[in-house]
């Protein structure tokens, strides 16, 4: 297949909307968008006519070695497939480990994601797992950003669950340090993703340990923050304050429409919260476990990365957000709050990593991730070893 690309005339969102356009793809990334540009022989032409482009999704929480086991080894949920990528139309992935780092390690992450990245994806992870001290696969949190490519940063770390290792202020502070200090050496995002469970204290210590130290409140990104209507409310205090906040979109085992992540979006924009300040993630292959009274396993969901596009779709077809503004919390600004400079924009310079969608309905009818079409229409890639071949 040609490398450079010539899309003509679809309608534009960058996310911000700039009309019918033609993009020109060179070399794995957007080379130009303008209002026309010429086709030569050399390139290999799209007609977008009737079609919208939007950037790829950048979903930045994702067990892709596959989480869980709160219910015992049976309850150990399946890794990520490039096929769940392909359906959600997303195009740059984050993976972490759970709460299980200890069948889950960070060989078998790092290795998950050089994987997913050579399919065609773009995939990166975080070093460490719930537990204090974090995990790393080079003994040190600032080793892995500096030496690993792939490692941008640190999480999922737990606060405010019974599942977490109950760190002290001092642990989330040296944590978040080192990885600050190791992504400014190697040029990369280098925040950290915490878990916050379902615990009163909410988001107090990330918000003692700004108040304690020089660490800047984006250091941290909380997620799972439309876990209950209090965590809500004192992530809407976070992101007031300067901070970045994350929502699920995988269903989060409540009963309560506030808590639906384009609802809890909603919420939080009547509430004031700056959209840049808001993320959504999907938690994808995480184990979502229900725990009775007295604290003992109840029973066990999994999320699903195809919750992303749901939720976009909520925002823009149900709550009648502009595509503009449903786009955000799904491409620019989890790219922006990760420190992946070259992500979730559809302007020159960029990745070249992009959806023709439906404007109707906004489902996928092509994909390309880095410059390279991973889904058509009639065609959807398929991973080395769905192919029923061997692996060349």
């Amino acid at each position: 297949m040609s490398r450079i690309h010539l899309i003509q005339q679809s309608h534009l969102f960058t996310p911000e909307d700039e009309g019918q356009a033609d993009i020109l793809i060179a070399g794995g990334r957007i080379a130009a968008v303008r209002s026309r540009i010429e086709p030569s022989d050399e390139m290999e032409v799209t007609d977008g006519r009737g079609l919208v482009a939007v950037p790829g999704l950048v979903d930045g929480h994702v067990h892709i070695t596959g989480g869980g086991g709160e219910g015992g080894f049976h309850t150990r949920t399946p890794p990520l497939a490039l096929q769940d990528c392909l359906e959600a139309g997303v195009t740059t992935v984050v993976g972490v480990i759970g709460t299980d780092g200890i069948t889950r390690s960070m060989e078998d992450l790092t290795a998950s994601a050089k994987g997913l990245t050579n399919e065609g994806l773009s995939c990166y992870c975080m070093t460490g797992s719930y537990h204090f001290p974090l995990q790393t696969l080079t003994g040190s949190i600032q080793k892995d950003l500096l030496f690993v490519q792939e490692i941008i940063g640190t999480g999922e770390a737990a606060v405010a669950d019974h599942r977490s290792s109950q760190p002290s202020l001092q642990q989330l502070k040296e944590a978040a340090a080192a990885s600050r200090t190791g992504g400014m050496l190697a040029g990369k995002g280098g925040k950290m993703i915490v878990h916050v469970g379902p615990g009163a204290e909410h988001v107090t210590l990330l918000e003692q340990a700004v108040r304690e130290s020089d660490l800047p409140i984006t250091q941290f990104l909380p997620t799972h923050i439309n876990r209950s209507r209090g965590l809500l409310e004192a992530g809407r205090r976070f992101a007031e304050a300067g901070g970045i906040i994350d929502l699920t979109t995988s269903a989060l085992q409540v009963d309560d429409e506030l808590l639906e992540p384009a609802r809890a979006y909603m919420w939080l924009k009547e509430q004031g919260v700056p959209a840049d300040a808001v993320t959504f993630s999907s938690d994808a292959q995480g184990s979502l476990p229900v725990f009775d009274e007295q604290g003992s396993f109840s029973h066990l969901g999994v999320g699903r990365m195809s919750s992303m596009l749901h939720a976009l779709q909520s925002l823009y077809l149900h709550h009648r957000l502009p595509l503009e503004e449903a786009l955000r919390p799904v491409t620019s600004s989890p790219a922006a709050a990760l420190g992946l400079k070259e992500k979730g924009r559809l302007k020159a310079g960029f990745d070249a990593d992009l959806l023709l969608v439906n404007k109707e309905t906004l489902e996928p009818a092509y994909m390309m991730a880095r410059g390279s079409w991973l889904k058509t229409p009639g065609w959807t890639k398929a991973a080395a070893f769905e192919q029923g071949q061997d692996v060349t």
